[in-house]
This record gives structure tokens, sequence and C-alpha cells, in this order.
């Protein structure tokens, strides 16, 4: 029975060690995407990110083989700490994207999606529930390079502005119906227990995944504080 028992918990101690290291990886995923996509000459402009208050990583998010347009992609999602949203990077939560329209929009290709959440209003939103952009949240293109001085209006009116890459081709995206919901098996994972996204960002809860150092060194070094 001892035996039985010991055998157990190994297996218990070894599947719960699988499910963290997919986690580690996806985490390392989305750095490389984020330092990619930060690394383009005419990406995301600099003063756009200094205003984002949260940043979500999406990377290789894939049409389903069957449904008429669907899609699931699995991400990351960190925010500014800090009372006024001006301090360093937080701690990753483990994030989902889902929607008919991505899988349209997709053409069967590999997609890597860049999502910054511009105010408290659409921090809020993403932190508290299932949000369905356009909806729950005020969402747009986000402006790239020399467009972000004639985009002034959609980043004033947007709380949530996209961006996606495909073969190299980066653009400002609109995800208007899709669907940002935290994934709480993911962060239980990561974290070895069950915490929302906003215990996770805001709470001060955890401490820094090693997978995560990554993402948010990356963005530590481009956007350190938040402009308003």
């Amino acid at each position: 029975m001892r035996k039985l028992l010991a055998t157990i918990a190994m297996l218990s101690i070894s599947v719960s060690g699988l499910a963290q290291k997919k986690e580690q990886d996806r985490l390392h995923e989305s750095a490389v995407v984020m330092q990619e996509i930060l690394d383009i000459p005419e990406g995301i402009p600099k003063n756009i990110l200094n205003k984002a208050e949260c940043v979500i990583v999406f990377p290789s998010v894939l049409k389903f083989a069957i449904g008429i347009g669907g899609s699931y992609g699995r991400g990351a999602i960190t925010c500014r700490t800090g009372k006024n949203h001006n301090g360093p990077w937080s701690a990753p939560a483990m994030y989902a994207l889902e929607g008919g329209n991505i899988g349209i929009q997709l053409g069967g290709q590999a997609t890597d999606f860049v999502l910054l959440v511009m105010n408290d209003k659409g921090a809020d939103s993403v932190l508290s529930s299932k949000v369905k952009l356009g909806v729950d949240a005020a969402a747009a293109a986000g402006p790239k390079g020399r467009d972000a001085a004639a985009a002034t209006d959609i980043v004033m009116r947007a709380e949530i502005l996209s961006y996606s890459r495909s073969r190299g081709l980066f653009a400002g995206i609109s995800l208007e119906g899709s669907t940002l919901r935290s994934d709480g098996g993911a962060n239980k994972n990561l974290y070895g227990k069950s915490l929302s996204a906003r215990d996770i960002v805001q709470g001060g809860r955890v401490g820094m995944p090693a997978g995560g150092r990554e993402l948010i060194n990356a963005l530590g070094r481009k956007s350190p504080k938040r402009v308003r």
C-alpha cells in the first residue's frame, strides 16, 4: 500500500512538473514574440507603448481545422504595478484569446498577436471577467510607425489596441467580437494554486516565474515607466 501511495505521489509530482514546464515554455514563446515585435523599426510606436497599462501577448495563434473561422490562442498578460500604474511590469498571468472572426482573418496561418490595454477602464474590464472586444471594451487596430501621429483620436477612444504579425508582416488588426479571458488552469499549473489574473498582476501574491523574466525584461528595457 505504501509503495502504491508513493508511486501515485511521484506520478502527481511528475504531471505537475510537466504542466508547469508547458506554461513556462509558453512564457518563453511570448517573450520571443514580444522582443521581435519591439525590434521592428516600423512596429509599435514607443509613445503608444509608454501609455499602455497592460500588454497581452499571444504567440502562434492557429485557425481551427474543424469549423469555420474558429480560433483559440494562449498567451500571457502583464500590467504595470504601483498605485498609479507607473511602476515595473508585473508577474505574468496566463490568458486565452478565442473567437470566430480571428480564424477568418488568420487564413490558416500561424499569427502572433499583441494587445495593449490603454487605460484603467480597459484593465479593469480585462482583469474582471471574460471580455468581448468591441462590446465590453472598446477595441481598435493599433497604429504603427509613422501612423501613430495621425491616429490620436483612435488611441484616445480605444481601451485596447491590437496588432498582429504573420509571415513577417506586422500590422494593426481589429479583433472586435473576439473574447479575452483568464486561463485559470494554466495559472494554476504555473503558480501551483488557483489565482485570478487580478491576484497575479495587481495583487502581488506571486513571485516572478523563471519563464516570465524574459517577457518582463523585454518590456522593461523598451518602456520602463508609463507616460500618460
